[in-house]
């Protein structure tokens, strides 16, 4: 029996497959678990309205991501904090204090896509990646400054 899958399933098919699999499988645990529906030319429709949808879902995701790349690639985030002597704060500045600067900005960038490879605890001006969506990093400029 043909069946399309509706949902991953390890190491069975994936979601959008299409699959010759054994009647008893396909009615006994595939359809009945919800992992594929039969094949049909209703279901194939469905199947192709389906990948057709997602498919422009993701290209306005990935327009979406870069317009906000290139509106922070223009932004500049200042932070004043108390520091020594030879520019070193007291304390690090974190991803959390980021976001929520972002926020106030109007972006909604959650802390967890924003990525500093170094730690951010000297005076100056530091670049940080933030993960916008699938390959699409952008670069933010941080200032800090002393109060």
């Amino acid at each position: 029996m043909k069946v399309i899958f509706i949902k991953d399933l390890k190491k069975q098919g994936k979601n959008g497959e299409i699959k010759e699999v054994s009647d008893g499988y396909a009615i006994n645990y595939l359809i009945k678990n919800g992992y594929a529906v039969k094949y049909t030319k209703a279901s194939s429709a469905r199947l192709n309205e389906d990948i057709k949808n997602k498919k422009i879902k993701e290209e306005q995701e990935i327009e979406a991501a870069k317009l906000i790349k290139d509106k922070l690639a223009k932004e500049n985030i200042i932070f004043e904090v108390k520091a020594g002597k030879d520019g070193k704060t007291f304390g690090n500045i974190s991803t959390k204090q980021i976001e929520n600067k972002l926020t106030l900005l109007g972006y909604n960038i959650d802390k967890k896509k924003i990525k500093a490879d170094n730690t951010l605890n000297l005076l100056g001006v530091h670049y940080i990646k933030i993960d916008l969506y699938k390959n699409i990093e952008a670069l933010l400029k941080i200032t800090i400054k002393e109060k």
